[in-house]
């Protein structure tokens, strides 16, 4: 048994303290998990004294005093593992246009499997063990490394997969160019075949005996167990060539033609208790001759992936200053179990108490894109953007980027080393069969006990749904908390509106879920308690459609999610009232836990009227980054020049309601629209603002109305806009608020003979021409300071957004929006 934790200059206090919060073995001997647990020498590093577990306290686990600078441990597997001494990494990279989804044609061929007795075995690796179940541990696995080639013949190709997180049991060459392939189960289990990770030595085809279409091959992943998948629905495997990423710095992209994935109608009448097993089949091309090309399901992100992020972000000389990494607990194999703190120094003298918010991810060691999203988390909550220190200063965030480090490293695609399903033990008691479960529930209990949890969130991936959406729990404890669950997953799908899908969110609990963390964190009181999905494959909305996901979208999730969360806890009044509004039309909608309405929110506003929509990048608050929104407000869609004339004739008086006594006013009203640009949209005489407590009213002289009726033929009545989705390009009408001269000019400038009733005698039309112009000359500069005010969101004088949301209006000197 090798050991990688013993040196001389490591601190002897952390190895007492991490030993004193989580001892590696269980008690009694003679318990029945004793025979599962791990029996290493690394159990020797960790032995102390009594005297020291009394003197340390259990508390110091949640302190955010920065330790020592952070260690990383080598992967320990189990000893019945055969592993490469070579480590595989992959450059990053991210594809310079978007990838489109495979267009299925329904001719793509279907080939059922054929077994070894039709082929050859060229590659054959499952690892055996003297019991079937996990019960030692070491750095490199097995001592012993045995060929896994069985075909030494030139003209075949070379597979392999016994490198961290790879997967592939058993590869069979049915012609020089089809291959047969197994994928293994997850350990000790015959169930789970979904996550495959391989690299592929290719041959050189320039050689003479070698035919050309050899480079064209068909692979078929023939024991998948899911009974559908995305693949059938555009999804295409993903491609790593080394001879690419040294020569041209191109990582991994998507490949493969005729991709199908059908069943193997393998169950019989005979034996109907055997497992429905289903093959991916594609055709693809190797970009080079005698080139190592590495296929998989997702993007991997590995156990030493991990740990060399950690180390690099301990070593930085700013992001260390307010993170904090520890170690949470030791997995079954001994691999660590990390969790990040990130948070702003304490500030002496401050009083109130931050909350928490809690994110998790990798549970299920086959959904890489979790890992992604919590890189994208790590990275935007550790930078330098006013968003991300206003996080830092409100929140404490208690991050675990690994839940499950064993199935990542044994190449698992959903249970850990104990055969068990994490996800579905978190009402667990048993310590030492989920240790990474049983600390992480501690955590969040003490959490509760300490400051409060704002808000938890799981990250998972999804092998049959498209785009990103949320699962949540569903409050009936009160009429008041009704639908609150979903005001966060509404705001982030507006605010990120081509990735994910409010429609595709659920908030039902159902009870094959109740030990999920989601539903566990929410019983334990955690109202905003929620699992974010991301799908393997793409995106079905706006832009978006039908185009594959990249690293890069995931990590920009995250980042999206966080400015999400800063809006939705603002203390702004404004807000709380807009969140309340939201919720009300949530409920007129009939939203639901199983179908939640996609209410549209463009036109909201709060009561004081001035919230508006503000970019994704935003969110309400100053950025670094300038983004120029796409999308046209949706206020004129008609423009028209200003026409001075019209304040000749036209006469408007402003009512509190239509049946209210109208008290006449001598000097005539001019109706101001406020607008984005210096043009005024076509209107009626008799058109009124979107508030229903407000209309306006014709005045009586006759001469006004004959001239009316002479322009009443030529006036045309605007036709309703359709509604569009929230991934299409919305317009609504004018939403024109009347203001009258009187409220914008003091009553001190005003002539004190028009307060009194008006003659009957003619007036001449000059002089109240000139009263009027005077008057608008006055209010001019008001204007224009008023207009800047409602449409850019200024405030008292403060140039921060007054609102959340996608911001929907053309930036100065832009062009009206085409009219669709």
């Amino acid at each position: 048994m090798e050991s990688e934790n013993e040196s001389s200059g490591k601190d002897v206090t952390v190895k007492e303290l991490q030993a004193a919060l989580f001892p590696p073995t269980p008690k009694s001997s003679t318990s029945f998990f004793s025979n599962f647990y791990i029996k290493s020498n690394f159990d020797e590093d960790l032995i102390i004294d009594d005297s020291l577990k009394k003197e340390t306290p259990s508390r110091e686990l949640f302190s955010l005093n920065r330790e020592t600078n952070f260690v990383p441990q080598p992967p320990r597997w189990p000893t019945e593992c055969q592993v490469l001494e070579e480590k595989v990494k992959h450059i990053s990279y991210i594809p310079p246009t978007l990838e489109p989804y495979y267009v299925t044609t329904g001719k793509e061929p279907q080939p059922k499997p054929t077994g070894e007795e039709c082929g050859i075995i060229v590659y054959q690796y499952t690892p055996i063990s003297a019991v079937n179940y996990f019960s030692r541990s070491s750095v490199g696995g097995s001592r012993y490394l045995l060929p896994a080639c069985l075909c030494p013949e030139e003209d075949t190709l070379r597979f392999e997969s016994r490198f961290e997180s790879g997967n592939l049991a058993r590869a069979i060459r049915i012609t020089p160019n089809f291959y047969e392939l197994y994928l293994r189960a997850d350990l000790y289990t015959n169930r789970h075949m979904q996550w495959f990770y391989f690299r592929v030595k290719s041959l050189d085809f320039s050689l003479p005996n070698f035919l050309n279409c050899l480079v064209y091959l068909r692979f078929s992943i023939v024991n998948f167990s899911k009974e559908d998948s995305l693949y059938n629905e555009g999804m295409r495997p993903l491609m790593y060539s080394t001879k690419d990423s040294q020569l041209h710095s191109i990582g991994w992209r998507r490949c493969g033609d005729n991709v199908t994935y059908y069943s193997n109608d393998n169950v019989s009448p005979e034996d109907p208790e055997a497992q429905m097993t289903y093959t991916l089949s594609f055709t693809m091309e190797f970009p080079h001759d005698d080139d190592e090309v590495y296929l998989a399901h997702c993007y991997p992100y590995t156990y030493s992936d991990l740990e060399d992020y950690l180390t690099e972000l301990s070593n930085h000389p700013v992001k260390s200053t307010f993170t904090t990494i520890r170690l949470l607990c030791k997995s079954l194999a001994g691999n660590n179990v990390h969790y990040i703190t990130i948070t702003s120094p304490p500030v002496s003298g401050e009083a109130k108490k931050k909350r928490s918010v809690v994110i998790t991810a990798r549970v299920h060691p086959g959904e890489t894109p979790s890992s992604w999203m919590m890189k994208g988390f790590l990275d935007f909550l550790t930078s330098d953007c006013s968003v991300a220190k206003e996080l830092r200063d409100k929140f404490i965030f208690k991050l675990v980027p690994m839940l499950n480090p064993d199935g990542v490293i044994v190449g698992n695609n959903r249970c850990s080393l104990s055969a068990k399903d994490l996800n579905r033990q978190y009402r667990t008691v048993m310590r030492d069969a989920y240790p990474s479960i049983w600390y992480t529930k501690l955590m969040v209990r003490r959490l509760l006990e300490e400051c409060g949890v704002a808000m938890y969130c799981d990250l998972h991936a999804h092998s049959r749904k498209h785009n990103i959406f949320i699962y949540g729990c569903e409050n009936r404890r009160g009429a008041e908390r009704k639908l609150q669950e979903q005001v966060f997953p509404l705001m982030l799908h507006k605010n990120t509106a081509d990735k994910f899908s409010f429609e595709s969110c659920k908030f039902r609990i159902q009870k094959a879920k109740e030990g999920t963390g989601r539903v566990v964190m929410w019983m334990m009181g955690i109202a905003n308690s929620y699992t974010m999905e991301s799908s393997f494959a793409g995106s079905t909305l706006g832009t978006r459609n039908e185009t594959h996901f990249t690293t890069q979208d995931f990590e920009q999730m995250a980042k999206s999610f966080c400015q999400t969360l800063l809006d939705f806890y603002d203390d702004d009044p404004r807000k709380e009232k807009l969140r309340n509004k939201i919720i009300n039309r949530l409920v007129k909608g009939g939203s639901n836990a199983d179908e939640p309405t996609n209410i549209q929110l463009s036109d909201y506003s709060s009561d004081e009227g001035d919230t508006s929509s503000t970019s994704s990048n935003e969110v309400g608050r100053d950025d670094e980054e300038i983004f120029y929104p796409a999308v046209p407000p949706p206020s004129p869609v008609v423009y028209k020049k200003l026409k001075p004339k019209v304040f000749r004739t036209k006469t408007r008086i402003l009512n509190r309601s239509p049946n209210a006594a109208r008290k006449p006013l001598p000097i005539c009203k001019a109706t101001v629209g406020l607008y984005l640009s210096e043009k005024e949209p076509k209107s009626t005489s008799d058109s009124s603002s979107d508030d229903e407590d407000f209309k306006v009213q014709k005045s009586k002289p006759k001469q006004v109305r004959r001239r009316l009726k002479k322009k009443k033929g030529g006036i045309k009545k605007k036709q309703p806009v359709c509604a569009f989705s929230d991934c299409e390009i919305q317009y609504k009408e004018p939403t024109v608020r009347s203001f009258s001269v009187f409220d914008l000019v003091p009553t001190d400038k005003i002539r004190t003979q028009n307060l009194t009733k008006r003659s009957k005698t003619p007036q001449p039309r000059v002089d109240r021409k000139n009263a009027v112009s005077q008057q608008l000359a006055e209010v001019q500069v008001k204007l224009l300071s008023l207009k800047n005010k409602i449409w850019f969101g200024v405030n008292d004088g403060e140039n921060v957004p007054i609102s959340w949301g996608r911001s929907q209006f053309n930036f100065p000197n832009t062009s009206p929006p085409p009219v669709k």
